[in-house]
């Protein structure tokens, strides 16, 4: 027994894992805050209306490479404390995806913001209540591509269009996964609805981690059946 233990090296007993796991969960956090700043004084700043749902859209362009670098930080972390640098990790995933990611995060956004403006002005429309139904549906399976979009556009390179085409393909070949997700995305509705839009944010790195935790069999066929050398 004794001969184990002195032959563990530092940062590899359970302990140092979680320490290793907590550490690298807190600095990704604070740069995922950090990085997404700008956005959210003006989240702060504006009123709950309608009529302001183009700027919030703008507001959250920032959080797409966030989030992406906090993906790909914590896909390339390290559970040994002698070995751990989730800042470089998050800066070089931040500086090697921030173009790729906003191809897909930038239209969703936009794609978003007509469905809440139409569902704002539903009343004046005049149209069938199905409609709603139909609308939220839309955000709904649209919420849950971007989260499919946003792994694979942090952890792979392809272009934009094949992006979005594996994005789609998983939705069905990986029912779990998207059940997952969309169990998160229920989770960070509630929190924005029964605190505030940055409720959320407060833990995006936890939100970030169940994401990546959820993608493991779409991240896994991707490296096998499209990919070489990622």
């Amino acid at each position: 027994m004794g001969e184990v233990t002195a032959g563990r090296r530092f940062g590899e007993g359970p302990l140092s894992r979680a320490a290793a796991l907590i550490y690298t969960m807190l600095v990704v956090e604070l740069l995922l805050l950090a990085a997404t700043a700008p956005g959210l004084a003006g989240l702060v700043l504006l009123d709950r209306d309608a009529s302001n749902l183009p700027l919030y859209a703008l507001c959250a362009l920032p959080a797409g490479p966030a989030l992406s670098a906090a993906l790909y930080a914590l896909r390339h972390r390290s559970a040994d404390l002698a070995d751990l640098s989730p800042a470089a990790a998050f800066l070089r995933g931040y500086r090697a995806n921030a173009a790729d990611v906003l191809k897909v995060w930038a239209p969703w956004l936009a794609g978003m913001t007509v469905v809440g403006v139409n569902l704002a002005h539903f009343a004046a429309a005049g149209v069938p209540g199905w409609w709603a139904a139909l609308l939220v549906a839309v955000a709904v399976a649209a919420a849950l591509w971007a989260a499919n979009a946003l792994v694979i556009a942090s952890l792979f390179r392809f272009r934009a269009v094949d992006v979005a085409r594996l994005a789609s393909y998983f939705l069905a070949r990986c029912p779990g996964a998207t059940l997952g997700n969309a169990c998160l995305l229920v989770v960070a509705g509630g929190l924005t609805l029964v605190a505030t839009e940055l409720a959320p944010l407060a833990l995006a790195s936890a939100f970030a981690a169940g994401l990546l935790r959820n993608s493991r069999p779409m991240i896994a066929e991707i490296r096998e059946r499209f990919v070489s050398g990622q």
